[in-house]
C-alpha cells in the first residue's frame, strides 16, 4: 500500500531563519474550542477572564518565546477558541547585521512552542503543522497587525468558527 506524500506548507528554497516578519496560525486538534472559557464569545480574551486554563498556559508560553530567542520577538498575537495567531519577527541588531546568536528556523520555534504547551498541559492540543505567511512589506505588516487585533470581534465570521 502506498501512502500519500504530504505536501509541504513551507515556501520552497526560502530560509526561514533569516530576519523578517511572519504571520503564523496554529490550530487546535480537530479545531476543538479549547482556549477560551465556555460562554466567552467576543472581545479580546486577554483583557478579561475569557481564556481557559489551556489559553492561559498558551499565553505564558508565547511570552517565553522572546526570552528563549534573543533575536525573535512576538509583535502581536491573539488566542482564539480553537487557534492562535502570532506576528513574529526575526531581526537584525542595531548595526544592521544579523545577530551573533544562531537564529532558529520558524518551524523550530513553533515546534518548541507547541512542545512546551503540550508538556505543561500533559497532552497534545495541536493540529499537525501550522500555517505561515512571509510578510513582504510595512503595509502588509500593518494590515496583519490590525487583523490580529480585530480577530476576536469578528469571531463568528472567522473561517475557523465551527459550531459543535
Amino acid at each position: 500500500m502506498t501512502l500519500p506524500v504530504r505536501k509541504t506548507n513551507r515556501l520552497e528554497h526560502y530560509d526561514y531563519a533569516r530576519p523578517g516578519a511572519y504571520f503564523i496560525t496554529i490550530c487546535s486538534k480537530d479545531k476543538q474550542w479549547l482556549f477560551w472559557n465556555v460562554g466567552a464569545t467576543i472581545g479580546r480574551p486577554q483583557a478579561a477572564d475569557c481564556l481557559s486554563l489551556y489559553g492561559r498556559i498558551i499565553e505564558q508560553k508565547i511570552a517565553e518565546i522572546s526570552k528563549r530567542y534573543t533575536n525573535v520577538s512576538i509583535d502581536n498575537y491573539v488566542i482564539m477558541p480553537n487557534h492562535i495567531h502570532l506576528l513574529l519577527s526575526h531581526y537584525y541588531d542595531d548595526s544592521g547585521r544579523a545577530m551573533l546568536a544562531p537564529t532558529p528556523t520558524l518551524s523550530r520555534i513553533v515546534q518548541q512552542f507547541k512542545g512546551a504547551v503540550t508538556k505543561e498541559i500533559h497532552q497534545s492540543v495541536w493540529q499537525k503543522s501550522f500555517h505561515d505567511r512571509i510578510i513582504r512589506n510595512e503595509k502588509e505588516y500593518s494590515k496583519i497587525y490590525e487583523y490580529i487585533d480585530n480577530n476576536p470581534l469578528k469571531w463568528e465570521e472567522d473561517c475557523f468558527y465551527i459550531t459543535s
